[in-house]
């Protein structure tokens, strides 16, 4: 993605080709859709939405959208099961997940399935567009810049295809997995804090949940390290860093 400044002063986010964000939302709330679609508008984003499953994936598959707001309870298909059907057509583009449960759980039900984002219904338009403009970026960075690749022992990210591979087999990570492992990359044998992680990768002040962080942390492991010598580490009260495996 590039920027540019709107003649109103606000820094625009731009597709590669110069084009406007297009931005994919679902909820079945016709009023919550449209105020959305509103905000999203202002932005200078490019909006499409749906208000069912079943139209999201037509949607997604016409649209292309870079990103999609996704809310998790539609009255024909679960919006889990959307997420499942919208990765088989974009495998990478970032899902924020919108919802009226704030349980633990139902958190981490959300970002289990793929998801890479979670706001809370009631939430505020300049938050959605706040968190909206993270994913957006973060998602890009793979192709935005000219260095090439990470190495870290026989763990190696390439920061133009935006693919990560260990012992020559490749890992497929979300854009936020791969955003947190670029950064921890980035900052090899060094010691990273939880609000190290929640300001780089997330980019806003995630209202003292922290445990998103070891969550996302447990993701990697699962990928990176799974009968594996362990090449990511905890240090306790301290946060997280990576090495070579031994």
């Amino acid at each position: 993605m590039t920027t540019t400044t709107s003649p109103q002063g606000r820094t625009e986010l731009l597709r590669p080709d110069r084009t406007p964000v297009r931005v994919l939302v679902v909820d079945d709330e016709a009023s919550l859709t449209e105020l959305l679609s509103m905000a999203l508008r202002y932005e200078g984003w490019q909006v499409r939405s749906a208000g069912d499953g079943t139209g999201a994936v037509r949607a997604a598959r016409e649209f292309r959208p870079d990103a999609v707001v996704l809310d998790v309870m539609l009255p024909d298909v679960d919006g889990l099961a959307v997420l499942g059907r919208l990765r088989r057509e974009l495998s990478d583009v970032p899902v924020l997940f919108l919802t009226a449960r704030d349980s633990v759980e139902d958190r981490i039900a959300g970002l289990t399935a793929g998801g890479d984002d979670y706001v809370t219904k009631p939430f505020s338009l300049e938050e959605v567009v706040a968190r909206l403009r993270g994913l957006i970026r973060r998602s890009a960075t793979a192709t935005a810049r000219s260095e090439s690749r990470l190495v870290v022992g026989d763990l190696v990210l390439d920061e133009d295809s935006h693919e990560v591979s260990r012992g020559g087999t490749g890992i497929h990570l979300t854009a936020t997995e791969f955003e947190l492992l670029r950064f921890l990359m980035r900052n090899p044998r060094r010691v990273l804090s939880k609000a190290q992680i929640l300001d780089r990768v997330w980019n806003y002040d995630f209202g003292g949940q922290a445990n998103v962080v070891e969550l996302y942390i447990s993701y990697l492991r699962k990928k990176i390290d799974a009968g594996r010598s362990p090449m990511i580490h905890t240090r306790r009260g301290a946060g997280y860093l990576i090495k070579p495996g031994e």
